[in-house]
């Protein structure tokens, strides 16, 4: 068995603790880029976002993209706190559109993941193309898919 004197037992809680803080800091990032997937066959490829263009170069906030159940931006989320995935509220797979959407409220049609996510999306990208020219933010599909 290994002794330690005051001072080595000390240092030693010490690197543990310092350890356990790196750990949990770096378990609490997000990461840059994620790759936009939802548990059901896609038509056509996933999109590949990443947080520090978003944030950093277009001075997006968290609460942006991340709502709560009313569709209202999270205010106090910062970087590092949990938050749900789009599919886990936008559950019904795939996209309703035409005859199928036609009556159904903006809400309804929401409940439908691809809806959810391109109405964020794209909403947010036309704001901000807004009076721009050329226009940066994509608003097509082949902008964001790729082809798969």
């Amino acid at each position: 068995m290994v002794r330690f004197k005051p001072i080595g037992r000390a240092m030693f809680v010490v690197a543990v603790l310092s350890l356990m803080i790196a750990a949990g800091i770096y378990a609490a990032t997000v990461p840059d880029v994620i790759e936009m997937l939802a548990p059901y066959e896609h038509t056509k490829g996933p999109v590949t976002f990443t947080h520090k263009k978003h944030v950093d170069d277009y001075k997006i906030a968290c609460g942006d993209c991340h709502h709560d159940d009313k569709g209202q931006p999270l205010t106090a989320l910062k970087t590092g706190d949990p938050v749900k995935k789009c599919f886990d509220c936008h559950s019904k797979p795939g996209e309703i559109k035409g005859k199928e959407a036609k009556g159904l409220s903006d809400k309804d049609k929401r409940a439908y993941h691809a809806n959810a996510v391109h109405d964020n999306c794209i909403d947010c990208h036309k704001k901000f193309n807004k009076g721009k020219d050329p226009k940066p933010a994509p608003q097509v599909c082949k902008d964001c898919h790729p082809k798969g």
